[in-house]
């Protein structure tokens, strides 16, 4: 089968098309012809950066699935070979998705709700599933409450949006100018250009944050906070400052790292299906030209998610 692999960590250039071969399912696990594949900011971090979760390359990157079951293993009930599905490896150490075929834990994978395709499909789990985890899961987002939500416009902020605004909140999001009418499709009642208004001097009594960004702007979001309000930070560096600046202010802070999980890819293929989330699609390549949508991108000027199509 065909992949994209690299040998060295660095820049797009080091993507390159190799040969493999096909996995075979272990128990309780199964073989997913791979239709799409949904890239995320973490698959350039990993691809250039050395870190704490891979080993050193050569690898094949990407975690976000769609396509049909090819072949189960043994103990498997829920599928059968040729059902539509999609869903998310275990994050970290279960990335393989930019291939023709990958196996995985059954569970990781749900149905793929009939309403999408596999390139919409593909888009969707693992920053839905980070924003379902971060407001859902670990702040419980309740109806009437304020929510910040940083990078509103990207994969994990478009899809945090409509989560917040299913559940009843009222949604304050950041991004340039050029994306607010866009924000405002989704459901956000505010705004922010982060290039001309500084957020931390405008923005108050918020109860959860979500930032994505960097180490200092979760700090930063502190001020915004109502006495007991809670920071989810989805990038770990520098953890223990923003936990004491937290406990300063009479707030909470949260480091979250997306995990692989059956019921929260549930509850977005039901919202899915319903029409209460929907994914935007910044561009779709083929596999060939992955190098091309990790320029892209790497670049911060996409809104939603860039998909690659495997034929």
């Amino acid at each position: 089968m065909r992949g994209i692999g690299q040998d060295v960590l660095g820049g797009p250039e080091v993507l390159h098309q190799i040969e493999l071969p096909v996995p075979r399912p272990g128990p309780g696990e199964i073989l997913v012809r791979v239709r799409a594949t949904g890239l995320n900011a973490t698959d350039w971090r990993h691809r250039a950066l050395p870190d704490l979760f891979l080993s050193a390359p050569p690898f094949v990157l990407g975690w976000d699935v769609s396509g049909e079951v090819a072949a189960i293993g043994t103990g498997v009930t829920i599928v059968k070979p040729g059902d539509e599905v999609f869903g998310m490896l275990p994050y970290p150490h279960g990335h393989g998705a930019a291939a023709q075929y990958v196996t995985g834990p059954t569970r990781a994978f749900v149905r793929k709700p009939s309403n999408l395709d596999h390139v919409q499909a593909a888009a969707i789990p693992l920053a839905g599933l980070t924003a379902w985890q971060a407001l859902v899961d670990t702040a419980n987002i309740q109806a009437g409450q304020r929510v910040l939500i940083h990078a509103a416009a990207g994969g994990v902020g478009h899809f945090a949006v409509q989560i917040a605004k299913a559940r009843g909140a009222y949604v304050i999001g950041t991004a340039s100018a050029a994306n607010h009418e866009f924000l405002h499709g989704l459901g956000v009642d505010e705004a922010i250009d982060y290039r001309t208004t500084d957020f931390a001097e405008t923005v108050r009594d918020i109860d959860v944050v979500l930032d994505s960004l960097t180490p200092e702007n979760a700090i930063r979001s502190l001020q915004t906070l109502r006495p007991g309000g809670l920071v989810i930070t989805l990038r770990g560096f520098g953890a223990e400052r923003l936990r004491e600046q937290a406990s300063r202010v009479d707030a909470r802070a949260e480091i979250l790292l997306v995990e692989a999980d059956h019921a929260g890819m549930l509850a977005l293929a039901e919202s899915a299906e319903s029409g209460a989330l929907r994914p935007t699609i910044a561009g779709i390549y083929p596999l060939a030209e992955a190098a091309k949508a990790h320029a892209l991108g790497e670049s911060g000027r996409t809104v939603g998610k860039l998909v690659l199509t495997v034929n």
